[in-house]
Parts: structure tokens; sequence; C-alpha cells
């Protein structure tokens, strides 16, 4: 006897960092720093990943920033450089992922993002990024107050827009990410490529065989 029936994916969710926009503190500090074991020093002991995390769950950048540079003021510049420079992070979008999210967009499929971001910084990246307007909807942890992989951030996706989580992809470079959402019944796909990505979506027939085409209907 056959299972139940696994529901059409209805709704695509991307993640923007890694997946659509090309961003990386070091695509900044390659320019401050000469030497790439000093960048790599600075991130790793002073902006690290742990100090930015609370950036992206809605704290002031200018206050952290002054803290942190009162506790190094020799690094005080390259300090505030994450705040004054910060768009220098990005170098652009990824081309290829954002042809997929057209692609899906003008086939009529729902599209959502779901980003850990910081609230100073979304503005002006969506001036910037023209496929912002190609979503459905957006949720940017740095205004809701909470990043993934908090679960809570995920069921405000969900309860936001009314999504189904059994009809709704999740696609995003962090496989901690993932397994909060398929923990709430999404489904995933981890972010490698954009063309593993165009293959993971061909085969839920989301996309035609052949990139570019159109879906027939």
């Amino acid at each position: 006897m056959s299972g139940p029936a696994v529901p059409a994916v209805e709704a695509v969710v991307f993640d923007i960092g890694g997946v659509l926009l090309d961003w990386d503190p070091r695509h900044l500090y390659r320019k401050v720093f000469d030497d790439e074991d000093a960048m790599e020093h600075f991130l790793g002991r002073i902006c690290t990943p742990e100090w930015h995390a609370p950036h992206d769950r809605g704290a002031s950048i200018a206050d952290s920033c002054a803290r942190l540079a009162a506790a190094h003021p020799e690094h005080a510049d390259e300090i505030w450089a994450w705040m004054t420079r910060s768009e220098e992070m990005v170098v652009g979008a990824i081309e290829e992922s954002v042809e997929i999210l057209g692609e899906l967009h003008r086939d009529r499929t729902a599209c959502y993002a779901l980003s850990n971001m910081e609230a100073e910084t979304f503005p002006g990246r969506r001036e910037r990024f023209g496929f912002f307007g190609l979503f459905d909807g957006i949720v940017i942890s740095g205004v809701e107050g909470v990043a993934k992989p908090d679960p809570a951030i995920f069921e405000t996706l969900i309860r936001r827009f009314q999504l189904d989580p059994r009809s709704t992809l999740f696609v995003d470079d962090n496989a901690d990410n993932l397994a909060s959402a398929s923990a709430l019944g999404m489904r995933s796909v981890l972010f490698e490529s954009a063309g593993a990505l165009r293959r993971a979506l061909q085969e839920l027939d989301l996309l035609p065989d052949g990139p570019g085409e159109r879906r027939p209907g």
C-alpha cells in the first residue's frame, strides 16, 4: 500500500547571502589589510562571526562597533569599516541564482525571502538589487529580532504569508537552517551551486529541463 501523496511545491523560499548575493566580509577587508594572515586574524579574533551575530537579531551596528573599538583602539579604523563600508562586503548578485528566481517568478511560482541580515543594511540592498522586487514577501532577521536557525523566524514566515510547510521549499547554504525548516515540515535544498539548485528544481517539476525555457501550460 502506498503512503500519502506528497504535496506539490507551491512556494520557494530563498536565503539571500550565499544564495542570491555574494556577501563575505573578506571582500571588504582584503582592501583594508595588505596581509591575508592579518586579515584572517582580525576576522577570527576581533570582528568575529560571534560578534556579528547580534546584528542579525537587530542589535545596533554603531553601538557594537563603538564598544569593540574602545576595547581594541589599535584596530578602531578597521572595526568602524564594518559599518561605514558594509556594502563593500557584497560584490554583487549571484547571477545564475537570480536567473532561477526570475524563471520561477515568470512561471508564477510564489517566491519568498528569509534572510539573516541587519535591519540597517536591508533598505540599501533592497534598493541596490532589483531582484528583491521579484519576491511575494520578505522576512529579514534584523527587523524581526530573531535569526535563523531559531524556529521562531520560520514560524513568522509561515504565519505571515499563510504558507503550508508541506508544499514550501526552503533553499539555504547553511545546514543548521535547513534542519530548522525541516523540523517544521518544510522541504529543503542545500544550496551548493546555482547549477545544482536548478537540477533540484527540475526534479520537482518547478523548472523545465532546459535553462531559460518556459514550462508548458
